[in-house]
């Protein structure tokens, strides 16, 4: 795994323990919850930019893969819906952080997700799946990561619905690998 991917995610768990209920809650969609509670908007904006930044890397990732050559019919048909999957959690991150009154960050080119991913590496569907795998695997922790933060359950269950989608993607690549899947119980957010 590159070093940009562990820092990012490592970055983002390390941070996001302080991401406002307010910031979850327009992140939900539920403003109303959000009228009234007071929060250092700046800080909530540059948490939710690392959380856009990994999706952004995620869709690249995907482009990537499908881009490659390298996987079959099905499995194509498959990362293509992943990559939907990131596509909606990234259009829910920019317009919270616009909500906020942020600027939402940009993302890079395809040409600089290749060279962080060592798309150069993927010689084969297997290396491709192995890649989306281990980001699918940061990804659950890291949104796993944020839950305990916060005190209402409808603002955790938006970290957990982020976290589930990650999980299944994770699940679904390994089990395409040929993997067997974590045979102990909770496997995730360690």
């Amino acid at each position: 795994m590159s070093n940009t991917i562990i820092t990012n995610r490592r970055s983002f768990l390390g941070t996001s323990g302080t991401l406002s209920a307010m910031a979850v809650a327009m992140l939900a969609g539920k403003e109303s919850l959000a009228q009234g509670m007071g929060s250092d908007m700046s800080k909530d904006v540059s948490i939710l930019n690392v959380a856009l930044g990994l999706e952004h890397e995620a869709i690249n990732a995907y482009q990537l893969g499908a881009g490659s050559g390298l996987l079959q019919k099905g499995v194509l048909d498959v990362a293509v819906l992943f990559q939907s999957h990131h596509k909606g959690h990234r259009d829910a991150l920019i317009a919270t952080i616009q909500k906020m009154g942020g600027t939402p960050v940009a993302e890079k080119s395809l040409g600089d997700y290749a060279k962080a991913l060592k798309a150069d590496m993927l010689k084969n569907q297997g290396d491709v799946l192995d890649l989306a795998a281990r980001l699918e695997m940061g990804a659950t922790n890291a949104y796993i990561g944020v839950i305990p933060a916060f005190g209402s359950k409808d603002l955790a269950k938006v970290a957990a619905r982020l976290a589930a989608d990650e999980a299944m993607h994770f699940s679904i690549l390994t089990n395409a690998l040929g993997r067997p899947l974590p045979a102990g119980a909770l496997s995730f957010g360690a």
